[in-house]
């Protein structure tokens, strides 16, 4: 290519239990020639398996260039693919899961299309969604989250199987806070975006490593790190219930001035539990706020790397 980018394609793949596929994913890309070669980054992510090793004995027998990085700890999948930006070299850079879910072919194809398009961002929308139900609805639910939190075209769905170019991997790396959401830096860095339809295939082995607990954390990424929208509808939530308040004590006076008993103790701690659990809302989306921005000022890590292995290859 050139000497800002020695390789056409670079593809980051962040690894967490990804022992018994990585191996062969890495064999089916080390296949491909896209225009400008291809490097394969491996991000493994704190994984409890030998996925470690596993990494380390692919870079060793490495017929493309590939570089092997491990976390120190596991930081989360965006958190890893940001490490795995940070090492691509490629003119255009691809990340993808390690649990062939999205297939290996459809990598020259997804570059080629941003190549020969110019686009900035090419992301992938599937036919058929081989996920869970219960992570189907989940996403469905984040991506409208995301149409009103980020500035996205309408309807974009927004795939972890992406392709970016270079301007906006340099970009979205300058961002250096411990709670990074890769979707929404990239809203912030370019409109150039469009999809590509690709084959999404059943999950080989296991389950998978995305647990509600994990969405939850993503949203929260999603709605307090790109947005102020829930601080918005805090104040929209605390004037509703001022109204609502006086409207009340309206009525509780009328009451009185007919010469009608107000109404009880049941109307009232309805009120008060009403208004108690719109306050804790509102206190807990301020604590959000605030202990992000604590964490982020005491320089809690995006990522802390323990080992970086690179190996040129073996083929041109």
């Amino acid at each position: 290519m050139n000497e800002t980018h020695p390789v056409g394609l670079s593809v980051v793949i962040p690894v967490y239990r990804g022992a018994t596929t990585i191996g062969r994913l890495v064999a089916a890309l080390s296949e491909l020639r896209p225009e400008g070669g291809i490097e394969v980054v491996l991000v493994n992510d704190g994984s409890p398996d030998n996925s470690g090793d596993v990494c380390r004995e692919l870079v060793r027998e490495a017929k493309v260039p590939i570089t092997f990085v491990e976390h120190a700890r596991n930081f989360g999948e965006h958190n890893a693919v940001m490490t795995g930006f940070r090492h691509a070299r490629g003119a255009y850079v691809i990340n993808m899961d390690d649990d062939l879910q999205n297939p290996p072919e459809e990598v020259v194809r997804l570059y080629d299309h941003a190549r020969l398009g110019r686009w900035d961002v090419v992301y992938t929308r599937y036919a058929v969604k081989e996920h869970e139900g219960w992570r189907n609805l989940g996403s469905r639910f984040a991506n409208k989250v995301a149409d009103t939190l980020l500035d996205k075209p309408k309807g974009l769905y927004l795939s972890s199987f992406r392709c970016c170019s270079a301007l906006v991997v340099r970009e979205v790396t300058k961002y250096s806070g411990p709670y990074p959401y890769i979707d929404g830096l990239i809203m912030q860095v370019t409109q150039r975006i469009t999809t590509l339809e690709v084959a999404h295939y059943p999950r080989v082995e296991g389950q998978s490593n995305y647990t509600l607990r994990r969405l939850v954390r993503l949203w929260l990424n999603l709605a307090t790190n790109f947005s102020l929208l829930p601080l918005r509808l805090a104040i929209i939530a605390g004037v509703a219930m001022g109204v609502l308040g006086f409207l009340m004590a309206l009525w509780v006076l009328v009451e009185a001035l007919l010469g009608e008993t107000p109404s009880g103790w049941a109307s009232s701690m309805m009120v008060t539990l009403l208004v108690s659990g719109v306050q804790f809302l509102i206190l807990g989306v301020l604590g959000e706020y605030v202990g992000r921005a604590f964490l982020s000022a005491n320089g809690k890590p995006q990522g802390v790397v323990r080992e970086v292995k690179r190996n040129e290859g073996t083929q041109a």
